[in-house]
């Protein structure tokens, strides 16, 4: 795997990427991290996986207790209710590969991104960079989500009612990816981690 290493003199960044539901920021985040070029940060939940996911691959899957107990003590950097379950990303794997000068990217919700945004520690705040990924239109959003084909109608209809929510904070963030073909979008998507690696703030 092709990554930035402690030898590179610079410090890791943290590229967080929100967007709703059938944004594709899930899809930009993994193809990014195929290519071997950063971390990607897998979340707990405690959702019930989905036909294909993997525990340890696509989410780590934890019980309400199990994950209640982790919040208690401090291990989340962030954390979040979506749908009715609980997400949060371990603050030990992040800072770990950011010490290390290797990039993280992030796949959570606006609550999430809020919490990370907040965060006064030095080395989220030296590393952190946030982007939104829109949809092209409402249309096309219900477009993906019905085409999963793994979700009841009143589900999408859930996801559609939280995704036109969550679209309102865009403001929020540093950038913005107005998606449209999916290998435009993750061409500006890599354009962008080419740029911001080059700032000279990371350098050690």
């Amino acid at each position: 795997m092709r990554m930035m290493g402690p030898m590179s003199g610079r410090f890791g960044m943290l590229l967080v990427v929100s967007g709703p539901s059938g944004s594709g920021k899930t899809t930009l985040c993994r193809k990014l991290a195929e290519m071997g070029e950063v971390h990607y940060s897998i979340s707990c939940t405690t959702r019930e996986p989905r036909p294909g996911e993997v525990d340890g691959r696509d989410y780590h899957f934890l019980d309400r207790a199990d994950f209640q107990k982790r919040l208690d003590a401090g291990d989340f950097l962030e954390h979040a209710t979506v749908h009715g379950n609980f997400y949060g990303s371990l603050k030990s794997e992040v800072l770990s590969y950011l010490e290390a000068g290797v990039d993280v990217v992030m796949d959570i919700d606006v609550q999430g991104a809020d919490q990370v945004r907040a965060c006064e520690q030095a080395e989220i705040k030296r590393s952190f960079v946030d982007l939104f990924v829109m949809p092209p239109s409402e249309d096309e959003l219900r477009a993906r989500l019905s085409a999963r084909g793994t979700d009841a109608d009143a589900v999408i209809e859930l996801r559609m009612k939280n995704a036109l929510g969550e679209m309102k904070h865009w403001p929020k963030y540093q950038y913005l990816l107005s998606s449209a073909e999916r290998e435009d979008d993750f061409r500006r998507f890599h354009a962008l981690v080419v740029a911001e690696r080059m700032k000279v703030c990371r350098l050690r």
